[in-house]
């Protein structure tokens, strides 16, 4: 496995070398980085937010629920910064824009999507697996893979055994593939898919991180997980973020509250995406 360069600059932030394996592997790992103490804030603001407990009054565009969800499945909630002010805070974070910015090598960070994700403990076969995908095969609506990032953060210590995820290195150099699929849990399914459009890449490799790391990922680097057979819970937040030359692309995944704003407003196709649902979390002095 490949490894990263263990002297990040100070406040977390890569090293030149960190930023270099970045650029061939398609995802970094930060040190850690988010506080005991404000994760265990964040684990009780998602508890609360799966019981339906808005703080802002605002619901997610979709929320899990224990009402009316199968208690072993994988727990999605997407845009639960809509609905919690301590998610949103971390959400738009100036040190994860800051090292998105650095990865990326842009000098504008935006937010603009999050996941909250659960897998729970006990939770075998395939009930909370995540299907090998890339996340630019859902976001279209944006011209150029190049401009879209991920920063997925740990709540709690992920390895194998509690379904860490998988990356293969260097995928994102071969293009937007066919077969990425978020939500076909039975990832032997996918196997083929994987080992015959990827012969040029290493891996899959687990993405081991304590409770308060970060992963960042290139919108085409391709991952999943498997199943959660521990007695830990494995949460966190993905974090979904554009850079300052993002520019829209009519016609594609227009469904996204977001991108449906940013038409409403007035911008249209080839226009740099910005506006309120887009806000700058870093911008380069």
């Amino acid at each position: 496995m490949r490894r990263t360069k263990k002297m990040p600059y100070a406040n977390g932030m890569p090293t030149p070398e960190d930023i270099a394996f970045f650029k061939e592997n398609g995802y970094w790992i930060s040190p850690k980085i988010i506080s005991d103490e404000r994760l265990e804030k964040l684990r009780d603001r998602m508890e609360r937010v799966y019981k339906h407990e808005f703080e802002t009054g605002i619901s997610p565009t979709a929320a899990w629920s224990h009402e009316t969800s199968r208690p072993n499945s994988l727990r999605k909630t997407d845009n639960a910064h809509w609905s919690d002010l301590t998610i949103r805070a971390l959400a738009y974070d100036p040190l994860i824009g800051k090292i998105a910015a650095a990865l990326s090598g842009a000098d504008t960070i935006r937010f603009w999507e999050d996941q909250l994700l659960l897998k729970p403990a006990r939770s075998g076969g395939n009930a909370a697996n995540v299907g090998w995908h890339q996340d630019y095969h859902y976001w279209p609506c944006y011209q150029n893979s190049e401009t879209l990032l991920t920063a997925w953060v740990a709540y709690d210590d992920v390895d194998e055994e509690n379904g860490c995820m998988q990356m293969v290195p260097g995928s994102h150099r071969c293009g937007v593939l066919q077969g990425s699929d978020f939500y076909e849990q039975d990832l032997r399914k996918q196997m083929d898919y994987i080992a015959a459009t990827m012969e040029q890449c290493a891996g899959p490799v687990p993405i081991v991180m304590k409770a308060g790391q970060i992963s960042f990922h290139h919108s085409l680097t391709i991952h999943g997980s498997g199943p959660n057979v521990s007695d830990r819970v494995r949460r966190s937040s993905a974090l979904h973020y554009v850079t300052g030359e993002t520019r829209y692309r009519a016609g594609y995944a227009d469904g996204y509250a977001e991108i449906q704003q940013f038409v409403a407003a007035g911008g249209k196709d080839g226009d740099i995406v910005h506006g309120e649902m887009f806000p700058v979390v870093y911008k380069r002095a």
